[in-house]
């Protein structure tokens, strides 16, 4: 089957602006290769050297952060969830700019689009966000930046370093290296990284499933073995910067290829996927301020179908087939500008627009298959399912334009008292053009499905234009070092995405292939969705000790959500709101709600003192989130239950060794239209340590160390193996297992 390209319409004319690395607005800056949580204030930050070895998945980096917690995707496309809230109701923000998840099922979220290994920094602002932060989003803002580009001093003739380093994790076979090369004068800097990781499927810590493919249409994997969670990724990105006394230019160019990323939870696999992107940034140091600019753009192109643990079986002999091949390209330009005005010594504004572009296709050729005798219908040479003879158009010319102006003050009153407050203003245009199914014929069983639905479509009018307004309002006191107070309220807006609108088939087939949540179901868009109207009050209060290595935190949050994008049941022949039988998958259509959210994260550590193994230390975190649909009662769906992680420390001299113990609740509060399924409470014990010799450093360890079979609590259901296009095939109420005991070793040489 060749792939079919179209490209898509990109405006002529572009304003080259853009925002450059922000400041923190109340938060301490950061340093380079950490992890900083703040809302908005430094929560917390931790070294990016120790997690690499053990995952190629950026969003696990933030596993052990307060209020974060990750919902399952591919092996590197995890989503990340601050405090109840995922995926495009987050702001993410990768060596700025704002990137767009270009699938139906997203699995490209921009998080998956940089490795491990080539993260210099990674910022998470929980709860209230500053406006020239924020933006398009509800939740947190997650902003990761590669490593700041460096140059030789005056007494350097130039600079020359590397690195190299290799990986090994023993439960999915999982192997990878990277690499990286600096060259740079005192005006001039290049830098190359690449990444390459692969895996297997994953083994769970016992048996989960009692069936095989025997008698099944799908491929028989061991009992333990969750399906379709291998991957394989490849990262490269070439980085140039040129400086003066008061300006630096950055060129940015990055390319991913993943030729192989299969979904525990999704009725399709990533069988292909490219993406490239050119970032141009400026930054320039004036007599009043700063002045930062940035240009980017991206291109994905995407590709969807059966991997090889959902692929068909005709009684003992996989089927050669084509599938069902689903086609996305999604194009990307964004442009904004930013001043930070000195007002006074204590004084600073921040104003600045931001401009962003995107189209999207989303389209699915018809689908022959070399399918045994009896197993085709009357149109010869395709599949039973009736996906011929037409090209399927699940989004067409799909647009989403945002435009936005923003200012932010921040004061320091007094020693003590910090404020900052800031408004945003954005006008986001949606629209997308005529669609098809697969089959046009009235006499065919698909013609409520696909002709039908595709002429109530096109007769829509539907474009929409929203104007969005945030507001943020922070306010810290620090009456001495050992104590700190933080409180605010924000007023935050989200657009609905192309396919929350757009999604528009009522084939059952067709409406399963639109979840980017996991649970299996099938979704339906909805043109009248009206944006979500997030009211957040946080607080921040810390105690500690002068150079903070004995602190206690605790942070509390309430959001009330007007328009929440929910989803009803609902019956696609009538078109009408309806009901899904228990304990089946069913239909759904996204609907505006309302929605609240409530909860506390704890964080803290303390020293423990030394003795001959060297410094011990403790550290330790909760985090409690509740989420209700206020409309029907039922909870929010992907909420974390209660959880908790202890970790003992003991550092010395190159060596050290963490112990850690994760307690985790049973789910029992779901989503009760998304039947989704409740998990049991489980607690693991883990073990990292790492040894650094001069050059050299050594990362090893045991997750999971006593092997305990689990399910993870936002994993969705099981849809990894056997004929996920139907029912039979595809057991309802299981849910995605996680990992058992895998043992990891990397190692890293600078030179």
């Amino acid at each position: 089957m060749k792939k079919i390209r179209r490209k898509s319409i990109i405006p002529l004319a572009v304003v080259l602006l853009a925002s450059g690395l922000p400041r923190n607005g109340l938060c301490v800056e950061a340093k380079s290769d950490e992890i900083v949580v703040t809302a908005p204030a430094e929560k917390a930050s931790k070294p990016l050297a120790e997690k690499r070895a053990k995952t190629s998945d950026t969003a696990a980096m933030l596993n052990d952060t307060p209020g974060v917690s990750l919902a399952t995707g591919g092996g590197a496309s995890s989503l990340p969830v601050i405090d109840g809230l995922a995926d495009d109701r987050l702001r993410i923000i990768l060596d700025g700019m704002g990137l767009i998840c270009s699938c139906p099922n997203h699995m490209n979220p921009p998080m998956s689009t940089i490795n491990p290994n080539q993260v210099g920094e990674i910022k998470v602002f929980a709860g209230i966000v500053p406006v020239s932060l924020g933006g398009d989003s509800i939740g947190g803002t997650i902003v990761v930046n590669s490593p700041e580009p460096e140059f030789a001093s005056p007494q350097q003739k130039s600079i020359n370093k590397g690195e190299v380093g290799a990986f090994y994790r023993g439960n999915s076979h999982a192997i990878g290296g990277n690499i990286s090369a600096t060259h740079a004068t005192e005006t001039f800097s290049i830098t190359y990284r690449g990444a390459y990781a692969q895996a297997d499927n994953y083994k769970a810590g016992d048996d989960f499933k009692s069936f095989t493919a025997t008698g099944r249409p799908g491929r028989d994997l061991p009992k333990n073995e969750v399906g379709s969670t291998a991957y394989e990724t490849q990262n490269h990105a070439l980085d140039m910067a040129w400086r003066n006394s008061d300006d630096l230019y950055e060129v940015k160019l990055g390319y991913q290829h993943i030729p192989c990323q299969l979904y525990p939870n999704q009725r399709m696999d990533m069988l292909d996927n490219k993406e490239s992107s050119l970032n141009l940034h400026y930054l320039g140091k004036k007599g009043w301020g700063k002045l930062d600019a940035r240009f980017y753009a991206e291109n994905v192109d995407h590709y969807m179908d059966f991997g090889q643990d959902k692929q068909y079986y005709y009684g003992s002999a996989p089927v050669i087939a084509s599938g069902m091949p689903m086609y996305t390209n999604g194009v990307t330009l964004g442009a904004a500008l930013k001043a930070d005005i000195n007002l006074s010594s204590k004084d600073v504004m921040r104003v600045g627009t931001e401009m962003q572009w995107y189209r999207l296709d989303d389209w699915w050729p018809p689908s022959p298959s070399e399918l045994p005798a009896g197993w085709t219908n009357p149109m010869t040479g395709y599949h039973s399912a009736g996906m011929a003879p037409n090209t399927f158009w699940n989004i067409n010319n799909g647009k989403r334009d945002r435009y936005a102006i923003f200012a932010e003050w921040e004061a320091k009153w007094n020693p003590a008292w910090t404020t900052m407050l800031g408004t945003r203003v954005e006008m986001v245009k949606t629209d997308a053009g005529n669609v098809q199914g697969y089959n046009n014929d009235p006499t065919g069983m698909y013609y409520s499905g696909y002709l039908l639905a595709a002429n109530q479509f096109n007769a829509l009018d539907r474009q929409r234009t929203d104007i969005n307004f945030d507001l943020t309002a922070l306010a810290r006191y620090t009456p001495d070092d050992r104590q700190t107070y933080e409180f605010g309220f924000a007023r935050k807006t989200r657009t609905p995405n192309l396919y929350e609108r757009y999604s528009w088939s009522r084939n059952s087939m067709a409406l399963i292939m639109n979840n980017f949540v996991g649970d299996g179901n099938g979704y339906l868009g909805n043109p009248d969705l009206k944006p979500e109207v997030a009211y957040t009050f946080s607080a921040g209060l810390s105690w500690h000790n002068a150079d903070k290595s004995r602190e206690l935190k605790v942070s509390p949050y309430f959001t009330l959500v007007h328009d929440y994008i929910d989803a009803v049941q609902w019956n696609r022949t009538t078109n009408l709101p309806g009901t899904n039988a228990p304990g089946q998958f069913g239909i759904l259509k996204f609907m505006n709600q309302e929605a609240r959210l409530y909860g506390v994260d704890f964080s803290g550590r303390t020293p423990l003192g030394k003795n001959a193994l060297g410094d011990w230390s403790m550290k330790g975190l909760l985090s409690y989130v509740n989420g209700s649909n206020l409309d029907t009662g039922s909870g929010l769906y992907n909420i974390m239950p209660l959880n908790a992680k202890v970790a003992l420390q003991q550092k010395s001299a190159g060596w050290s060794n963490t112990l850690e113990l994760v307690a985790v609740k049973s789910k029992t509060e779901v989503s009760q239209p998304r039947q989704e399924i409740s998990t049991p409470g489980y607690a693991l014990v883990n073990w990292s340590g790492s040894y650094t010799y001069k050059n050299l450093r050594f990362d090893f360890g045991v997750d999971n160390i006593l092997d305990r079979f689990y399910y993870l609590p936002l994993g969705g259901a099981y849809t990894g193996q056997g004929m996920t296009m139907s029912t039979t095939g595809t057991p309802y109420g299981i849910a995605v297992p996680g990992m058992g005991r895998s043992v990891y070793v990397g190692m890293k040489y600078k030179f």
